[in-house]
C-alpha cells in the first residue's frame, strides 16, 4: 500500500503538503481533487518518485516502483518515425527487456540465454503483445489503417493518445493518470472507463470530469490547503460528504464560540470579585486548554454570467447546401457537405461525434475561421459570435497580461470603457491586483481559459461556439460555465466530451457522422448505445474482411502450382497460429467478464434479500439500494463488452 504520514513537500517556497498523511490500499482506484493550483502534478511527481519529500514518511513499495510496475502517460509530444503499433508496445518495459536480452544473446551466440530469452518473451505475452497494442489503438479511436502510421504522422491531439496506449500497454502496478481525458472523443472516453474498470493494479487519477470519475474511482482524495482529506466512494459522494463535513465543522465550531463567549464574559464580570476569582480562574485555565475549531475557510466560488445579448435575429443561421473541410495543395478536401439547417434563437445544440468526422471543421466554418467550401451561410441581422476552441489559448498574446487584452479588445468594442472598469470586471474572473499585468505566458491552462471566457463575456455575444471550453477548466469553474450558459438568453452551440456539461446545457444534439450533419433523436445514453451499435458493426465489417482474406490467400495458395505442399502447410498453420494467438487475449477477457459477472450476480441476490429483511434499517436501506443500482450498471456494462468481445472472437475463429 501507499502510505504518506506527515508529509510536507515544498515547490520553491510554495507548500504544496504541510504534515499531510493518507493511506491507498492494493487494487483501488482513486480520484485525486483539487482546484488548479492546489499541487496535484507535484502529488503524482512525489508518487512517481520524480520528488522526494521535504519532511515526514512517503512509503511505497519498491515492487511497484520498479521498471515496468509504474506507469504514467509521458507529457511531451514524441517525435518519431517509428509506426504506432510498435510505439505502444514499448510501453511493457519488461517485454523491451527480453528482446534486448534475445538480441545480446544472439550477439554472443550463446544458446542457452537464447533459450531463457524465449522463456522471457513467452511470459511477457510476445506472441499477442501486438494484438494488444492495436486493441488499445483502436478502443482510443485509431482507424485499422493508422496502427502502423509513423508516429510523426499524427497531430498533437492524437499523439497524445499513443502517450496514453503506451502507458496503457505496460503491465503495471500502479498507473497513474493526468487528465487523460483530454484529448479523449465520446466514444473513446467510454471505451477508457471500461479498461480502468477491469485494471486489476491501484491507479489514482487526476481528472476533472465529474462522470468519468465517478465511473471510474472508488475513493476521492481530496487536496486543499495542504492536506488530503480521504473519502470513500466517486466524486459525487465526495460532493455530499464534503459538504455535510463542511456543515458540521461549521457547527461546532458556532457552539465553541458561544462556549468561549460564555466563559469570557464570566471572566469578565467575577475576575475583580474576591468571592469569585477562584471560579474565574478556573474558566481561564478551561480556555486555555480548550483545543480550537478552526472556522471553515474554503475558497470561494468561482461565478461569471453572460449579459444579455443587444438583440436576438430569428433565424440566427441558415445553412444551404454546407460544405466543410479545408483547402489543401492538390485542391478541397470537405468533410461534411450538403448540411441543412437553421439554427435559432434560444437553441441549446451539442454536436456529436468521433474525432476526425468533422465538429470542429463545421464550427470553425460558423465562426469565420475557415471559408465554407461550398453552399451557404446566412446570418440573422445582428448577429453577434462568441467563439471559444482549444487553439484559442495560443492565440492570447504569451507577453501581455490580461489588462492589455482587455484594453485591446475594449478599444474595439467598447471605446468609452475605462481601466478601472476593465480592472474590475477582470476582477470577477479571479484576475486581481499584479495578476492584471502578469504575462499571459506564464499562465496554467485553467487561468488561460478563464481569459478567453472573460474576453467571450465582454463582447455580449448572443451565439455561442464553443469547442472543449473545458479540457483546462477544473471543476468549479466548469459548474460555473454550466451555470452561466444555462442562464444564457442566446443561443448555444458546444462541442464537448464532458458529459456532465452536456447533460445540464444541451436540450437537442446534432450528429456529425460519415460527412453528414443530422439531428440525433436521443440523449446520451442514447449516443453512447449507438457507438455501441457502430463498434459492432465495425466488428461484422473486419469479420467480413478477415474472411475474404482468408478465402483470398486460399485460392492463391490452390492456384500456386511452384509452390509445394510442404510450403503450403506450414503458411496455413502459420496463419492458424496468427489468429489463434490474437484470439488468446479475447478469450482470457471473456472468462474474466464471466467470473466478474457470476460474483455481482451473487452479491445481487444477497442485496434483494438483505432488501426484504423485517430488521432493516433506513440508513442500511438507502445504502443497499445505492449498492444494488451500482452493481446493475455495472453488469449491464459487463454485459454489453461480453457481446462485443464474443463477436471479435467469432469472427477470429471463423477466419480460423
Amino acid at each position: 500500500m501507499i502510505v504518506l504520514k506527515n508529509v510536507t513537500l515544498l515547490r520553491g517556497s510554495k507548500p504544496v503538503l504541510e504534515h499531510a498523511s493518507v493511506t491507498l490500499h492494493p487494487g483501488e482506484k482513486v480520484g485525486l481533487v483539487g482546484r488548479n493550483g492546489a499541487g496535484k502534478s507535484s502529488l503524482f511527481a512525489l508518487l512517481s518518485g520524480r520528488l522526494h519529500p521535504d519532511a515526514g514518511d512517503c512509503d511505497i513499495p519498491a515492487s511497484w516502483l520498479a521498471p515496468g510496475a509504474l506507469a504514467e502517460v509521458a507529457q511531451h509530444m514524441p517525435e518519431t518515425d517509428e509506426p504506432a503499433t510498435e510505439f505502444v508496445l514499448q510501453g511493457d518495459g519488461r517485454l523491451m527487456q527480453a528482446r534486448e536480452r534475445l538480441a545480446t544473446a544472439e550477439a554472443a551466440g550463446d544458446g542457452t540465454a537464447m533459450a531463457e530469452a524465449h522463456g522471457e518473451l513467452a511470459e511477457a505475452g510476445h506472441f499477442d503483445a501486438a494484438a494488444r497494442a492495436q486493441a488499445l489503438l483502436m478502443g482510443l479511436g485509431f482507424r485499422t489503417d493508422q496502427v502502423e502510421a509513423p508516429v510523426n504522422s499524427f497531430s498533437g491531439g492524437w499523439r497524445m493518445r499513443l502517450q496514453l496506449a503506451r502507458a496503457l500497454m505496460c503491465p503495471s502496478r500502479l498507473l497513474l493518470l493526468d487528465e487523460p481525458t483530454n484529448h479523449l472523443d465520446l466514444d473513446a472516453l467510454v471505451w477508457l472507463e471500461g479498461w480502468l474498470q477491469r485494471y486489476e493494479g491501484t491507479c489514482v487519477i487526476i481528472s476533472h470530469d465529474r462522470e468519468f470519475l465517478d465511473a471510474t474511482t472508488k475513493v476521492t482524495v481530496h487536496l486543499e490547503d495542504g492536506q488530503l482529506t480521504r473519502y470513500t466512494g466517486g466524486y459525487s459522494q465526495f460532493e455530499m460528504m464534503r459538504a455535510e463535513r463542511i456543515s458540521q465543522q461549521q457547527a461546532a465550531f458556532g457552539r465553541q464560540q458561544e462556549r468561549i463567549a460564555q466563559l469570557q464574559r464570566f471572566i469578565d464580570r467575577f475576575k475583580a470579585k474576591a468571592s469569585k476569582a477562584k471560579q474565574a480562574q478556573s474558566r481561564v485555565k478551561a480556555l486555555e486548554r480548550m483545543e480550537k475549531i478552526g472556522p471553515v475557510l474554503t475558497a470561494s466560488d468561482f461565478e461569471f454570467e453572460f449579459p444579455a445579448p443587444d438583440s436576438l435575429p430569428n433565424p440566427m443561421l441558415a445553412l444551404k447546401d454546407l460544405g466543410c473541410g479545408y483547402t489543401l495543395p492538390e485542391g478541397p478536401k470537405a468533410i461534411v457537405r450538403h448540411i441543412q439547417r437553421s439554427v435559432l434563437p434560444g437553441q441549446r445544440i451539442g454536436i456529436l461525434g468521433a474525432n476526425g468526422q468533422g465538429k470542429s471543421t463545421l464550427v470553425k466554418t460558423l465562426a469565420h475561421m475557415q471559408p465554407a467550401l461550398e453552399g451557404q451561410i446566412t446570418e440573422g441581422k445582428g448577429l453577434n459570435i462568441g467563439y471559444f476552441a482549444q487553439q484559442e489559448l495560443d492565440v492570447l498574446r504569451p507577453d501581455e497580461g490580461p489588462l492589455a487584452h482587455m484594453i485591446r479588445l475594449a478599444k474595439a468594442v467598447n471605446p468609452q470603457a475605462r481601466e478601472q472598469e476593465l480592472r474590475d470586471f477582470l476582477g470577477r474572473f479571479r484576475f486581481t491586483g499584479d495578476m492584471v499585468m502578469q504575462p499571459v505566458g506564464q499562465f496554467s491552462g485553467g487561468e488561460k481559459a478563464r481569459l478567453v471566457l472573460a474576453l467571450i463575456v465582454w463582447q455580449r455575444p448572443n451565439l455561442l461556439l464553443l469547442d472543449e471550453p473545458t479540457n483546462h477548466l477544473d471543476l468549479t469553474t466548469r459548474e460555473a460555465l454550466s451555470m452561466a450558459l444555462n442562464e444564457f438568453e442566446g443561443t448555444v452551440m458546444l462541442v464537448s466530451h464532458d458529459r456532465a456539461l452536456l447533460r445540464e446545457v444541451c436540450d437537442e444534439f446534432w450528429l456529425v457522422a460519415q460527412g453528414k450533419v443530422e439531428t440525433f433523436d436521443g440523449d446520451l445514453d442514447d449516443y453512447q448505445r449507438w457507438l455501441i451499435e457502430q463498434s459492432r458493426q465495425q466488428a461484422a465489417q473486419l469479420k467480413a474482411q478477415q474472411q475474404a482474406a482468408a478465402q483470398a490467400a486460399s485460392t492463391q495458395a490452390s492456384g500456386d502450382a511452384v509452390a509445394s505442399r510442404k510450403e503450403d502447410r506450414k503458411a496455413s498453420a502459420q496463419a492458424r497460429q496468427k489468429l489463434q494467438e490474437q484470439a488468446r487475449p479475447l478469450k482470457t477477457e471473456i472468462k474474466k467478464i464471466d467470473e466478474r459477472l457470476a460474483a455481482l450476480s451473487t452479491e445481487r441476490d444477497a442485496i434483494n434479500e438483505r432488501l426484504c429483511a423485517a430488521d432493516l434499517s433506513g440508513d442500511e436501506r438507502t445504502e443497499k439500494s445505492r449498492r444494488l443500482k451500482t452493481v446493475g450498471d455495472e453488469i449491464d456494462e459487463l454485459e454489453m463488452r461480453w457481446l462485443e468481445v464474443s463477436e471479435a472472437l467469432e469472427a477470429l475463429q471463423n477466419a480460423v
